[in-house]
């Protein structure tokens, strides 16, 4: 890694965590990121997972309280998150790297659509105390949590339509469970990428250290940028990525 690169993941880590801080959507730029920087596409996604899961720890903490009347659903779906994040990391680490080269593109564009269009994104909506409701959003969040371990960008959007599935609706306690149930997912996908000997060490700690000055300073940009604002920027950036790995990026 050179001084330039290093500059380079470090802006992009800072951008990243104050747009998390105030509309979303920064874990969009992370991965394209360590790819443009040279890392190959598989070493670049299992970093970017390595990055972010220190961030997704201290965001439990934080959701302590308006974890409480959801515990039951955490102890239900974790057992699914650590499956299905082993499963999907596993996956990853089988699928050939020129496979993966090909899939980025179509990846990147469905992490662009799931962003774009998340505010209308649900599976339907079912009662959290029947068993077949259980089941069925059981079966549909462990496709989601292998998609997690496999890639995991987008799933914030993904874990909030399940989570509608149930008929949760307070904002604050389905973050909450997204959040603790996102770290369940990494936590075996990071265990199984540190494993397997792919994670690029000196940019994730890098891309750490931006992330958390980052979302510190988003929370002072927060109270005066317009969150709709930003989210269309995200957007924007986002498909501007998208189709510079279409266009110009070889395959």
């Amino acid at each position: 890694m050179t001084f330039t690169q290093a500059c380079f993941l470090f802006l992009i880590a800072w951008i990243s965590g104050v747009l998390n801080s105030v509309a979303g959507g920064g874990g969009l730029i992370i991965f394209p990121a360590l790819m443009l920087a040279g890392l190959p596409s598989i070493s670049a996604n299992a970093t970017s997972t390595i990055a972010s899961w220190p961030g997704l720890v201290a965001g439990v903490s934080a959701y302590y309280k308006e974890l409480q009347p959801n515990l039951h659903l955490f102890l239900l779906f974790s057992s699914v998150s650590f499956m299905g994040g082993l499963l999907g990391a596993m996956l990853l680490l089988h699928t050939p790297t020129t496979i993966f080269d090909y899939l980025v593109p179509y990846l990147l564009l469905f992490t662009t659509l799931l962003f774009t269009f998340s505010n209308s994104l649900t599976f339907g909506k079912a009662n959290k105390d029947t068993r077949h409701s259980l089941l069925k959003a059981l079966v549909i969040y462990f496709f989601v949590a292998i998609y997690g371990g496999f890639y995991g960008l987008g799933i914030t959007f993904l874990m909030l339509a399940v989570m509608g599935m149930l008929g949760m609706k307070n904002i604050h306690e389905m973050n909450a469970l997204k959040t603790l149930l996102m770290s369940c997912i990494d936590s075996f996908a990071a265990f199984t990428f540190i494993l397997a000997g792919v994670v690029a060490w000196p940019q994730s700690v890098l891309m750490m250290l931006g992330t958390v000055i980052g979302g510190y300073s988003g929370a002072y940009y927060s109270r005066q940028l317009d969150p709709r604002l930003v989210r269309r920027f995200v957007i924007v950036i986002a498909w501007g990525i998208t189709c510079y790995f279409f266009l110009f990026r070889d395959n």
